[in-house]
């Protein structure tokens, strides 16, 4: 049965309210005071709130219902609210319905109104949380799938240490990223990061996963591998996103780096001498494109270098002031780790040094990838 917290502070009201709900086969509550709803509340799961809008005697302005119009919802967002007053002027009426009410009914009400009024509200808030839940189980099961498909340990590289860390900024979100183990001295990694977010960035970056895990085979070049998922993502991406993709094979005993970027933030390789190179775009970002052509480049990954790559989640992160987190302090707080830190200690360090600059706020999908050369 739906339950009905009805609030009046005449008794003669209260019981001439549930005389009047008795033919909606409600289960109706009675109180008198603000206090008394919000305990109600707080005990209790409620289908609709029926409510005054004047508490204390003799008043007229009805800030008290107003005010408990807001704590209500604070208390529970989705509860359907319908405010009563004897002394209601339309000012009310719109000032109630701006801080959420669904009606306004007026004092003397009409029975056939009133009760017309809530039962098409208990009827709409029914729906409005059975389509909330269904969307919660839906949004649940979308963060399972999309976290299964997030490598949960770091593969074996001869030579190597790699940490990594995603961070969405909701349960599901638009950045993933892939190791493709092809020896103990070969490895590909992907980062990408889909224009957009929730489930239907997450939706596009799942196929994007599975299309690179078929063309991405030990041997490829890289060149080859971008321009084929592009060209499939091309054929059944929406009109107007994109997605910026860049994939490397590590070569360990060669100690080479070899890269096709399209469009995404160029990796940072941080030589063991101080410099800085980067892997800068080779192509076009894809899914814009079905004919883009890519380039594959090769850079030397010597002892001592540190690789990281990263999604715009890091580097545009913003402080109280509007000021992004930037590559100059990415750069910096990699160097602050020292020579010899592991992956993972950078990871971390550089997630720490996100989190201080923006407060703790999470504003973006957030992927970090670090590898370095022993």
């Amino acid at each position: 049965m739906p339950r009905v917290l009805v609030a009046d502070d005449q008794p003669d009201i209260l019981q001439a309210l549930r005389f009047l709900l008795t033919e909606l086969r409600c289960d109706i509550d009675l109180v008198s005071s603000v206090d008394d709803v919000m305990a109600h509340l707080t005990r209790e799961t409620y289908d609709l709130l029926l409510m005054d809008l004047n508490y204390t005697r003799d008043t007229t302005s009805g800030r008290e219902g107003l005010a408990l119009l807001d704590r209500a919802h604070t208390h529970d967002p989705a509860l359907p609210i319908v405010v009563m007053t004897g002394w209601g002027s339309i000012d009310t009426a719109v000032e109630a319905m701006r801080r959420g009410a669904k009606s306004f009914v007026q004092k003397p009400w009409e029975d056939s109104v009133l009760v017309e009024i809530v039962e098409r509200e208990l009827a709409d808030g029914t729906a409005l949380r059975q389509r909330d839940a269904r969307h919660a189980r839906e949004q649940e099961d979308a963060r399972l799938i999309q976290r299964a498909l997030i490598p949960s340990t770091m593969p074996h590289l001869a030579g190597c240490d790699i940490g990594a860390r995603w961070q969405p900024a909701s349960g599901i979100g638009g950045d993933c990223y892939d190791m493709l183990r092809f020896s103990d001295t070969r490895m590909g990694v992907t980062i990408a990061d889909v224009v957009g977010k929730g489930l239907p960035a997450a939706l596009l970056m799942s196929n994007l996963q599975a299309a690179v895990r078929a063309f991405a085979t030990d041997g490829a070049p890289t060149r080859d591998v971008v321009t084929k998922v592009n060209r499939l993502l091309s054929r059944n991406i929406s009109a107007g996103k994109f997605v910026t993709f860049c994939y490397a094979v590590i070569d360990a005993a060669a100690g080479t780096i070899d890269f096709a970027n399209a469009g995404h933030n160029p990796p940072l390789l941080l030589r063991a001498n101080g410099e800085v190179d980067a892997l800068a775009a080779t192509g076009v970002v894809l899914g814009v494109f079905p004919d883009g052509c890519y380039e594959s480049r090769t850079m030397a990954f010597g002892a001592g270098d540190r690789l990281i790559f990263y999604t715009d989640g890091i580097t545009e992160a913003s402080d109280a002031l509007g000021k992004e987190f930037g590559e100059d302090r990415l750069i910096d707080t990699v160097r602050g780790c020292g020579p010899a830190a592991p992956a993972a200690t950078i990871v971390d360090a550089v997630t720490t040094a996100v989190a201080r600059w923006t407060g703790g706020a999470v504003q973006d999908d957030a992927t970090l990838i670090v590898i370095t050369r022993g």
